[in-house]
């Protein structure tokens, strides 16, 4: 101990010394920053206990000899398995991971598995071994009448497995691990119905299986019986469900390896980020591995709280108007209605409306699928008002003649759905199909004289929208969803007479969030973040959890905005009013001030039928408000009585009859006279001294601009007006290299580095080859010529008197390949991929073995397709444009040469990444390659009419025009400033003048894949009296130490070289400890890599 005490001393006092004379403080040095970063991807050593552990419940990871694995086959598993035991070789190096069945080439059943691993260890009796015992999920098909069986067959299967490994192993820990991938079974063809919620469908399987397998390990023989065997389920289903759009950071593997991980380990009590990729360890508070008796599972979805007891089972309303009549003759005008006069209600939605879960009793979440249409607070029909409280039921106390609404339980197809046409799981873009068959319906029933009869249609969608908004955010951009909600508005507006349009603003969903913090409520997490990830998986206070509340404002805002345009008054037999009762939803609440769960379903997050009842009289109280004086902000835990038709105005309430003055459309702005950008950047300093690291430049950093590449780089007749001027390179406009004007007026790369380093250098100007400085790309040139460009780019620099060649920091960006996949179809052998490859590697060979100081930027190629959607009537666009780009623009639809050079497209991008981060430039730490993927998902612009807008594009619809090289630009640069794995993967041209990112002061660096990795983990502690070690729940970075110069040096070195013999002798004496333990291993396998 005193030894040890010496070599700590040793190292502490050294680390401060501050010698005189010392050249630098090494901040920038590449081991120091190699350490910084990686060190939170590891967990640091524990202290091995002084003896193996003699029960299974106190076990810890360093104990754990060897891992096998059962019950699914090795494509599935054999990686996340490997994973695994390398997570385990942190604490023992030496353990060894083996699949049971290598070699059989027939499936085998869990029971014969269960055999060959009891023959396989028969003669082991003293060591620790983990076996994972697989249960694949997808093996089951969630939508088949015969799940239920399905299910309980695999349980016995499971059972019988566990009975046989509890009766013949010894010294062995057993984990059943519920897993699920993407891979669907082929036979299982109702899960691509697209009536069918398949995430909804899924999350119900896997709680089944978890539910199912929950009851069979309950039972106290597996964890009580002995201290040498215990099988455990783990507390949650291993899933693989990517919902981010941006690039991964891990494999698949890793990230089920990283989840099967965490559920071995104890709970931990600290909120894990899951934004970032981390891996939990071990504390000393919880150094175990995970069993039922030192880890009790949480009875989730089980003991409830009295929140879960319904107060009243009978959810009825009593009516208090009195005066019920309808008109004395049938209204003319939608602004004359009263509730007696309507005689059809109907309804578009998604499960919120299907009434998913609504009659669920509280312990049965395998009823969530169940659709209790009957019951639907907008649509439903069920017993009447005295029984349950829905919007038919209270307009059949003013028309007992309603008709339309939907009863009992089933699906959208089901007779007594009606005009019910809700779909579990539907979005914005479902909602015209939705429309189509109510109006389709409507027509043809006979009970229905759809001329005459007045309507109401309710509409309420966009939660599955925002629930998945995070997997693509384009797709999912207010904009979008809120023309496919316009769309099918616009069916009804033209083609429905005598209707009235409820559209319901979207809720406020982040509430929600609040069910699943509170561990006493029981609610499944799990379950819930499977059907509704974007909501309930991002941490609080982070990034993510802000863009989720920016979304859903922005779906509220411009629903509002869609009404208030007055496009739906244009007749007096039709209308849409906006029925705002949901905008502030307030989660209701238990006198403790814990959320009220019964008012959601057992899988809390759709409503129950006591959350419909108050839903449905929000909505008629709406209704009878004035527009312009809803009520908007609903306390759920306060009782809502029922309003009445007042005897001044007794009709539903609209614009018209309210007196409200449309806002209009906001005004025409300016007309734009160029393209420019704002700038707000404060943090545009350089660093204090040159900096020697790629990976510590800041903007203001950069000396030289340089580009390479094609037409697009050249600046091809961006500034065309007809087809003569089509030829000019316009080079100063050119997005990654020009250098024009100002920022102010010109959007390019340079001209932003210009606001951090006016004195930069390397950028083109005008017009033609004249001023082009360190812009070498050649219109239409191939991959094959870009290693000329980089030979005439390094010989200008080196000869150019006013560039420091081997001090200036220079910033290229590359550009290639449109050309190569143009063209691809007339020569494959030339273009092919390998080739691409090969003069891509052969071009980045040369910047890293010449050019000092550097960092390069690859752009990807686009994803040329969408240059098929681009249309305008004129020469340039019918005729160039298919000459410019034949393999692609010369194709026709779903022809297999379209499906050839998509592909191509795909792997072009896929082989630019791969060869900038294979690996073979990653040992100069004055040199970086980072990919910039903004045009990996093209998203082509639109105009307010919906239509492709050319004033992105050239004259010949192919080539970009000024404004598309400014989006182009600001794009280059947001990517970075954001870190790899984290870029976004699209550019949607927006063209705001205020796009441009900037620096920040917690990472003032442009990106690069080293300084890209997370940030060191830190720990808070609080200063007492006692000093204690404090407890990490995730990796970080030693503690830092306040150094002063006032230690002699003599002593750190006496120090010093005590505390080097004492490290010698102890490091001698632990190898011939580890090489006495290896002989007694019967295999040892080297690791010789991680996979993490």
């Amino acid at each position: 101990m005193t030894g040890s005490a010496l070599l700590i001393l040793a190292a502490l006092v050294g680390s401060c010394i501050q010698f005189t004379g010392a050249v630098n403080d090494r901040k920038n040095d590449l081991s120091t920053e190699q350490a910084e970063t990686y060190m939170p991807l590891l967990c640091s050593p524990t202290p091995d206990p002084l003896s193996p552990s003699p029960s299974v419940h106190t076990l810890r990871p360093g104990d754990i000899s060897a891992v096998y694995a059962l019950g699914t086959p090795i494509s599935h598993s054999d990686e996340v398995v490997k994973r695994v035991a390398e997570l385990l070789s942190m604490f023992n190096p030496e353990v060894i991971t083996q699949h049971v069945d290598q070699t059989s080439q027939q499936p085998r059943n869990l029971l014969e598995e269960a055999e060959e691993l009891f023959l396989s260890l028969s003669n082991q009796v003293t060591d620790w071994n983990l076996v994972l015992l697989f249960v694949p999920a997808d093996s089951l098909c969630a939508c088949s009448p015969h799940v239920a069986a399905d299910v309980k067959a695999v349980v016995q299967e499971v059972k019988a497995a566990l009975q046989l490994l509890e009766k013949r192993l010894y010294h062995t820990l057993v984990h059943v691990v519920v897993l699920s991938t993407n891979h669907l079974q082929d036979n299982c063809e109702c899960m691509s119905d697209e009536s069918i919620s398949q995430r909804l469908h899924k999350a119900t399987l896997l709680k089944t299986l978890q539910d199912s397998l929950g009851h069979v390990l309950e039972n106290p023989k597996w964890h009580n019986k002995r201290e040498d065997f215990t099988a455990v389920l783990q507390s949650t289903p291993v899933i693989l469900e990517p919902i981010s759009e941006s690039e991964k950071i891990v494999s698949e593997s890793n990230q089920l390896a990283i989840q099967l991980w965490t559920n071995l380990l104890q709970p931990s009590t600290e909120v894990m980020d899951t934004s970032i990729f981390t891996i939990p360890c071990p504390t000393q508070q919880r150094p175990f591995l995970r069993t039922q008796n030192n880890s009790p599972t949480e009875t989730e979805g089980k003991v409830y709280s009295k929140s879960s007891t319904l107060i009243d089972p009978v959810m009825g309303t009593k009516i208090p108007c009195t005066n019920r009549s309808s008109s004395p003759t049938t209204p003319t005008s939608v602004h004359e209605l009263r509730p007696g006069d309507i005689k059809v209600v109907a309804a578009v939605g998604d499960s919120l409306t299907a009434a998913n879960g609504v009659g669920a009793k509280a312990d049965n979440i395998l009823l969530v699928i169940t659709q209790y249409r009957g019951l639907s607070w907008s649509i439903g029909g069920d017993g009447n008002i005295t029984t349950v409280t829905t919007l038919p039921n209270i307009l059949r106390e003013f028309n007992s003649d309603l008709t339309g609404f939907s009863e009992g339980e089933g699906d959208e197809n089901s007779p007594t759905a009606f005009l019910n046409q809700a779909v579990a799981g539907a979005k914005s873009s479902d909602m015209v199909q939705q429309v189509r068959v109510i109006v389709d319906k409507m027509k043809n029933d006979p009970g229905i004289d759809f001329h005459n009869d007045w309507k109401v249609i309710t509409m309420f969608i966009g939660a599955n929208d925002l629930c998945d908004f995070c997997t693509d955010s384009v797709f999912f951009s207010p904009r979008n969803v809120i023309s496919r909600i316009r769309q099918a508005l616009d069916i009804l507006h033209k083609e429905v007479p005598r209707a009235i349009v409820n559209l319901i603003e979207l809720l406020n969903i982040v509430p929600l969030r609040d069910l699943h913090k509170d561990k006493s409520l029981g609610c499944p997490t799990w379950f819930a973040s499977l059907v509704c990830p974007c909501i309930l998986k991002p941490k609080d206070g982070s990034s993510e959890l802000k863009k989720v509340n920016e979304f859903n404002e922005a779906y509220q805002l411009s629903m509002r905005e869609l009404i208030d345009s007055g496009r739906y008054d244009t007749h007096n037999n039709f209308t849409v009013v906006l029925q705002p009762f949901l905008r502030e939803m307030h989660l209701p609440k238990l006198e403790d001030g814990r959320p009220d769960r019964s008012y959601f379903s057992p899988d809390c997050f759709h409503p129950s039928q006591r959350a419909h009842t108050l839903m449905a009289k929000g909505l008629w109280n709406n209704m009878l408000e004035p527009v312009g004086n809803k009520t908007f902000r609903q306390d759920f835990s306060a009782a809502i009585d029922l309003k009445c038709p007042s005897e001044t105005n007794p009709f539903f309430r609209t614009a018209v009859n309210s007196d409200y003055t449309y806002p209009g459309p906001p005004p025409t702005p300016a007309p734009i006279k160029n393209w420019g950008r704002d700038f707000s950047c404060v943090n545009i300093a350089p660093s204090n001294s040159v900096p020697t690291s790629a990976h510590r430049i800041r903007p203001a950093d950069i000396k030289i601009v340089a580009a390479v590449g094609d037409s697009l780089t050249t600046g091809f007749g961006a500034k065309a007006k007809n087809l003569l001027q089509l030829t000019s390179e316009y080079t100063g406009v050119s997005w990654s290299i020009g250098g024009d004007k100002t920022l102010e007026t010109v959007t390019t790369l340079p001209n932003i580095l210009k606001k951090f380093n006016p004195e930069i250098k390397g950028f083109s100007k005008g017009v033609g080859k004249r001023q082009t400085a360190f812009n070498m790309a050649v219109s239409g040139a191939k991959i094959a010529g870009i290693p000329g460009q980089i030979r005439k780019l390094i010989d200008t620099m080196k000869n150019d008197t006013t560039v420091d060649f081997e001090n200036d920091w220079k910033l290229v960006t590359l550009f290639i390949g449109g050309n190569d996949l143009c063209q691809y179809c007339n020569d494959r052998a030339t273009l092919s991929l390998q080739n691409y490859s090969l003069h891509m590697k052969t071009s980045l060979d040369m910047f890293y073995r010449e050019v000092p100081k550097i960092i390069v930027n690859i752009v990807e190629i686009l994803e040329i397709e969408g240059l098929r959607k681009i249309r305008k009537d004129s020469l340039g666009c019918n005729v160039l444009q298919p000459l410019l780009c034949p393999c692609f623009l010369q194709t026709t639809e779903d022809s297999p040469e379209l499906a050839e050079i998509k592909r191509f497209n795909r792997d072009l991008q896929y082989e630019t990444e791969n060869v900038a981060y294979g690996g073979g430039y990653d040992d100069r730490e004055d040199f970086a390659l980072v990919v910039q993927p903004f045009f990996r998902n093209t998203i082509i612009p639109m105009n307010a009419e919906g239509k492709s807008d050319t004033t992105y594009f050239s004259v010949d619809c192919f080539h970009f025009s000024e404004r598309g090289h400014a989006d182009m630009a600001s794009a280059l640069w947001n990517n970075m400033l954001e870190p790899v794995g984290r870029k976004q993967t699209y550019n949607n041209f927006t063209n705001g003048r205020n796009d441009i990112k900037c620096p920040t002061e917690e990472h003032p660096y442009i990106f690069t894949k080293v300084n890209s990795l997370p940030s060191p983990a830190t720990t808070t502690t609080t200063t007492t009296t006692t000093t204690t070690s404090p407890t990490t729940h995730s990796t970080a970075l030693p503690p830092h130490f306040e150094c002063t110069n006032t230690v002699p040096v003599w002593l750190a070195a006496v120090l010093a070289v005590t505390g080097l013999l004492i490290g010698w002798a102890v490091t001698w004496l632990l190898f011939c400890c580890r090489d006495k333990r290896s002989k007694k291993k019967m295999t040892v396998v080297e690791m010789k890599g991680t996979g993490f």
